[in-house]
């Protein structure tokens, strides 16, 4: 006899869910990083995107601009070839996703509920946002192999301190939709 199949621990509505991708950018991306390597959450963070857009799940992805420069310093786009059709590109100027970029409305207007994290850095841009964003009401899962610190105790730290207080920690291959 075998032992019955564990439940998963996610079962996402795509209709209400978003993964938001923070600070993919290049030069944020190429920095020294830990506990994973820029690279390494880039490769995520796309199979999560993939996994996402042909579920029909929004994917937002966000960036930030330096206020009151004349130019944005060398590689500040976001990694070449993360977008794609369909997906919602915000701007920020702030730490966090949600400060004046009119995140929570464009959200709330496609019926948005869930938030999938992933981005550079965990405990800033990252926690930031996740932060805003429970907040405002939103339930909010972190998925752990999809971003990265400038450390690894300051990824830690949010991982297994603040983020499980503040919703759900996965890992990517336990990212899972709720059967149609």
């Amino acid at each position: 006899m075998t032992a019955p199949e564990a439940e998963p621990r996610l079962a996402l509505d795509p209709a209400r869910t978003a993964l938001v991708l923070v600070d993919l950018m290049e030069r944020i991306v190429a920095l020294p990083l830990a506990p994973h390597k820029g690279t390494e959450v880039l490769a995520t963070a796309e199979e999560l995107a993939a996994a996402f857009r042909k579920e029909g799940a929004l994917v937002v992805l966000v960036r930030v601009e330096r206020s009151g420069v004349a130019e944005q310093p060398p590689g500040s786009g976001l990694v070449a070839g993360l977008a794609a059709g369909g997906d919602l590109e915000i701007v920020k100027h702030t730490i966090g996703g949600f400060q004046g970029t009119g995140l929570d409305g464009k959200l709330r207007e496609r019926d948005v509920s869930t938030l999938v994290f992933g981005g550079i850095a965990t405990n800033l841009g990252v926690e930031s946002t996740a932060r805003a964003a429970g907040d405002l009401g939103y339930d909010l899962v972190f998925v752990e192999d999809a971003m990265a610190a400038f450390t690894a105790p300051e990824h830690d730290a949010s991982v297994r301190l603040d983020f499980p207080r503040l919703g759900t920690v996965v890992t990517a291959a336990e990212v899972r939709f709720a059967a149609r």
